[in-house]
């Protein structure tokens, strides 16, 4: 039985609650928590089911906090939520033959990408703007695509849920960072039960930060919902520039091979 002494356990659950935060905003909370988890020494396998457990407290407390204030209607979205769950679980099954390395590679070019769009786009606010697709077929192909690659391969899929709602739904910022939390919370349910039907979730931890992190999340919707496009946008940037660069200091990357780095 894995066993950490109480001060490292306040430790996690401090991390936990500033990922909250941030990830209710702007994705890419376990930028903080698995490498709390894994300095804290834990097994990498059970650092990511038990991330996925006290992931699911603060994705829920934003989606929660954002459904109450209007931001998102949890009945009208319930088909895309289905949708993004059915596309991480067969991402989960994909990721058994899928070489990893093409998402290696290719995804701090995307984070990029994202990162200066949302950086250099003018007039980005939280008001709603043309749709460029209809919302049966972005919940029929967008949603299950993005959920296939958070169950596939994983870092960054709030990034692309917001490119997503803003680029082609039309959603303004705020709105899409509602809808993202929702969508986030259904593909991590899929990851979940994976994870606590191997066994590889240590309970007592991850409860612990889970609700570190229901009360992290709830703050930072708070504060996304008050503030809005002017704390998110900034936010979302740092956190794609961030993964991005924390991808390629991997040696394992295969971007590094292609550069010479």
């Amino acid at each position: 039985m894995f066993e950490l002494a109480a001060d490292t356990v306040a430790l996690l659950a401090l991390a936990a609650f500033f990922a909250g935060i941030i990830d209710s905003i702007a994705g890419g909370g376990g930028l903080i928590t698995i490498p709390a988890l894994l300095l804290a020494g834990m097994p990498p396998v059970e650092t990511l089911g038990t991330n996925k457990l006290q992931g699911l407290f603060g994705s829920g407390s934003a989606t929660i906090a954002y459904a109450s204030k209007g931001h998102v209607d949890l009945r009208r979205q319930l088909p895309a939520a289905t949708f993004a769950l059915i596309g991480s679980a067969l991402g989960a099954i994909a990721a058994t033959v899928v070489p990893a390395e093409i998402m290696q590679a290719a995804l701090p070019v995307l984070l990029i990408a994202i990162a200066l769009y949302f950086a250099l786009k003018p007039n980005m606010g939280d008001v709603d703007r043309t749709e460029r697709i209809s919302p049966f077929l972005f919940g029929l192909t967008v949603v299950p695509a993005i959920g296939f690659y958070d169950g596939l391969f994983g870092p960054g899929t709030g990034s692309f849920y917001m490119l997503a709602f803003v680029t082609l739904a039309g959603y303004g910022v705020l709105k899409a960072t509602a809808h993202t939390k929702l969508l986030n919370f259904a593909t991590n349910i899929g990851a979940f039960g994976v994870f606590a039907l191997a066994g590889v979730i240590y309970w007592k931890i991850g409860l612990i930060m889970g609700v570190a992190q229901f009360l992290g999340a709830r703050l930072g919707a708070m504060l996304a919902m008050r503030i809005g496009a002017g704390l998110i946008k900034p936010l979302l940037v740092i956190v794609c520039l961030v993964l991005a660069v924390k991808l390629l200091a991997d040696p394992a990357n295969p971007l590094r091979l292609l550069l010479g780095v």
